[in-house]
């Protein structure tokens, strides 16, 4: 029988201690690791998945339709994302505090609300789209209009989705967070689009969309299903206990903090709309998400420490919280140094299995790797400052960092094109790793206590 013992003699000495703590280590160093790595193995195969799907898709239906259906599902993960209410993220705070002081009435009336709130949200959002769309004419161009009418019926699934995402990541739960939104849509997605080709529809931006509509509500309906299973064994039956006011109060800000990633995400492609044809937003897209690949690293990383951040913060042991953040900073730059370096390597390659065109990109991907490499060696600071309640912070200097992304976006398109939208956006990616590393050195400095029932919770009577 083969274990993981009999496969650690065949390492280098160092190596081997290294690897033999991250898999059987008690500690949280050793725990975060491997959720970190869990996470990492998740995306690298929902990398392989989407980056085939994405291929296949452009190839089937050709760069300009792709281009629209490519504009059309970032603005569906823009406004999914932001419909979640800051929950989906708030939650990672929220969950790990209340059962830590085994107030599982809160817990349970926390997920019924972020539930309840991602899903209405996005059916409002959906109702508010269709809508702008019958009656602003001029809203977009007419070959985005019925692939966005069609796009929107998913926004609902797509925010309940991103609840659940975070409500795994609370629990530990990296096999429940991830592989739905990014193992099990793609691979959907990829079947239906298929199944589409081969029964002879037409090979469009509207065929794909519907695809991803469906793909989206299955996912939604089976990751809620188990979630609820997984979370009766954890959660004992009981009454439901709520502080709507206080969550919103800080999820709201979490919106922003939303808002504000997505934002940096995104907005390149939504402003390259006004300049280009969807062909050529096809072909930057393609670039820019191979490249992005390496940010999976950074995603996987905050995905698994950023509830471990919380005993730290209540317990008032900032050094330990400060130790344990700069660990993971190692974590995280590393392997995306080493990504960055495989990826540039192949990335003419990579960019001709999309069509022979795409390959006009393969420049934008030395721009776009400095920023993503910045973010790196910054490390997890997000998760930090939501962990902490420095969430008002965080969502300011991401703000101060979308306006000079939309600022260079409109300033270096007109003059440099594709590679104007992706130096643009690198920079602010180094300006928003910047203000948030500001953030963090001051947090550090406040001399540690004890964060006490009340401040939690915030209430006094708890």
């Amino acid at each position: 029988m083969f274990t993981i013992d009999r496969w650690l003699k065949y390492l280098p000495g160092p190596i081997r201690g290294l690897v033999e703590e991250m898999a059987k280590g008690q500690s949280d160093t050793a725990k975060s690791q491997r959720g970190a790595f869990a996470a990492f193995l998740i995306r690298v195969a929902s990398a392989a998945i989407a980056f085939l799907s994405q291929v296949l898709l452009a190839r089937w239906i050709g760069a300009h339709e792709y281009g629209i259906f490519t504009y059309v599902w970032v603005w569906i993960n823009v406004i999914g994302t932001l419909c979640a209410a800051g929950f989906a993220t708030s939650v990672m705070r929220f969950i790990p505090e209340y059962a830590s002081h085994h107030d599982f009435d809160h817990v349970r009336g926390y997920l019924r609300a972020g539930r309840a709130f991602s899903t209405l949200a996005g059916l409002v959002s959906t109702i508010s789209g269709l809508l702008i769309l019958y009656y602003f004419d001029d809203f977009v161009e007419d070959y985005y209009r019925i692939p966005f009418a069609i796009a929107l019926l998913c926004v609902p699934a797509f925010a309940l989705t991103d609840f659940q995402d975070g409500l795994g990541r609370a629990q530990g739960w990296l096999d429940l967070a991830l592989i739905p939104p990014y193992i099990f849509r793609p691979v959907l997605l990829f079947v239906f689009i298929g199944g589409a080709v081969l029964i002879g529809w037409s090979r469009d931006a509207e065929t794909a969309v519907i695809s991803v509509v469906a793909a989206t509500w299955i996912t939604a309906a089976a990751q809620y299903l188990l979630q609820k299973k997984r979370m009766r064994e954890a959660v004992p039956s009981g009454p439901r206990s709520y502080k709507i006011g206080f969550w919103l109060k800080v999820s709201l800000p979490v919106i922003a903090l939303e808002s504000f990633a997505m934002m940096m995400t995104n907005l390149d492609i939504l402003i390259l709309n006004y300049f280009v044809n969807p062909d050529q937003i096809a072909i930057y897209y393609a670039a820019v998400r191979t490249i992005a690949l390496i940010a999976f690293v950074h995603f996987s990383v905050t995905a698994a420490v950023t509830s471990k951040f919380v005993p730290y913060y209540t317990k008032g042991d900032m050094d330990g919280l400060k130790a344990f953040f700069v660990e993971t900073r190692k974590w995280t730059f590393l392997p995306s140094l080493i990504g960055a370096v495989i990826l540039l390597a192949l990335g003419k390659p990579l960019l001709w299995l999309f069509g022979p065109e795409f390959t006009a990109s393969y420049p934008v991907m030395f721009v776009m790797v400095i920023g993503l490499l910045t973010r790196a060696l910054a490390g997890p600071l997000q998760g930090l400052m939501i962990a902490t309640g420095q969430q008002n912070g965080a969502a300011l200097a991401l703000g101060v960092a979308v306006v000079f992304n939309v600022a260079l976006n409109f300033l270096l398109i007109p003059k440099f094109g594709l590679l104007g939208a992706g130096t643009a956006t690198a920079i602010s990616y180094c300006i928003e790793s910047l203000l948030l590393y500001l953030q963090s050195k001051r947090l550090f400095s406040q001399s540690g206590h004890p964060i006490k029932v009340k401040e939690i919770n915030g209430s006094a009577a708890e």
